[in-house]
């Protein structure tokens, strides 16, 4: 069996398993897992040291596979290649601190397409409070950047497996103009020069919710994770760590008006599928959720409810009330 055949989830599944069961083997001398307050398959691992928690995440990008240099400017890559892995740590809602880099650059690269590119992490490391400290560097027959990040948490860290039937669904922000933008880039699409701007600028330069994960877990919200594979990928994969299903409602998502005039016949894809939007998808109880939105910006929303049913299955809601079970139409590696 080939990797492509079990697809990027079956393949983390089958490597989370692994590391548990090795964990806690006989031949295992130290009982470390007892130490961690997250585990495999969150958005970042925590574990408790003194009154803090600490977080860990790591995140990859491939030259061809996540961008190409025609799509995003060195710098801009930069600040991308940083702020993926903030939203990680604002999906629990803690505070990004240091950063590890890891390039891999082919040899014939120019030295100010270098400069461009940290400048654009140092650019995002000052915005959000991470200092760069130190990494490795390798010859690559094409670009790569590995960032690892630690962050901090007060308290308990919000999780995707802490949904709860009865829940409602909410988002901090606007979804689809990632999607947009890398679409009208590939496809060479015309669009008015404001709404080419915006839709370019989400995809290159997305904002991580920091300030929101902070308020959301200030509030006692208990399960969120960031939108970076698309919202019906991301929903379904916390839906299924919770072991639950979940219900979203077309005319409750919010997307960009600019994005609507670029792509008015489908935009509400770019919206469920398009990723790499970094806002943060959370759950609260009914109550919770009223008390939440205010102290979020004004472009969140109360998208769905979570629902006992299929683990991991999502319906979508017409403005009609027709029903359809979302596709898997967000990102996966090997699919």
């Amino acid at each position: 069996m080939q990797v492509r055949e079990l697809g990027e989830f079956g393949v983390i599944d089958l490597l989370n398993q692994m590391i548990v069961r090795r964990r806690s083997g006989p031949d295992n001398a130290t009982p470390f897992s007892f130490r961690l307050l997250v585990d495999t398959g969150d958005d970042t691992a925590a574990w408790k040291t003194g009154e803090a928690t600490e977080l860990f995440t790591t995140d990859t990008v491939v030259e061809g596979v996540h961008f190409t240099r025609i799509t995003i400017p060195w710098r801009d890559l930069g600040w991308k290649s940083l702020v993926s892995n903030i939203s990680d740590i604002a999906a629990m809602g803690g505070l990004p601190l240091y950063a590890l880099v890891t390039l891999g650059l082919p040899s014939e690269t120019e030295v100010e397409d270098l400069k461009e590119l940290y400048g654009g992490m140092l650019e995002a490391g000052n915005k959000y409070g991470v200092a760069v400290v130190g990494g490795d560097m390798v010859r690559s027959p094409v670009v790569f950047i590995t960032v690892s990040l630690t962050g901090v948490h007060p308290g308990s860290p919000m999780l995707r497996s802490a949904a709860r039937a009865g829940d409602r669904v909410g988002v901090t922000g606007l979804l689809g103009g990632s999607g947009g933008g890398l679409r009208l880039m590939l496809d060479g699409l015309a669009a008015q020069p404001e709404a080419a701007g915006h839709l370019r600028r989400s995809h290159r330069r997305p904002e991580p919710a920091v300030a929101e994960g902070r308020a959301l877990a200030g509030a006692g919200v208990l399960a969120a994770m960031d939108v970076s594979d698309g919202l019906a990928d991301d929903l379904s994969k916390l839906c299924r760590a919770s072991g639950l299903s979940a219900r979203v409602y077309t005319d409750q998502v919010p997307v960009h008006p600019l994005l609507k005039q670029a792509f008015p016949d489908s935009y509400f894809d770019l919206a469920l599928a398009g990723g790499e939007d970094y806002v943060l998808l959370f759950t609260a109880t009914p109550e919770r959720m009223e008390e939440v939105m205010p102290l979020l910006p004004r472009e969140a929303a109360v998208v769905g409810e979570i629902l006992a049913g299929e683990p991991g299955s999502v319906v979508i809601v017409d403005s009609a009330g027709r029903e359809t079970v979302a596709s898997r139409a967000g990102w996966d590696h090997f699919g």
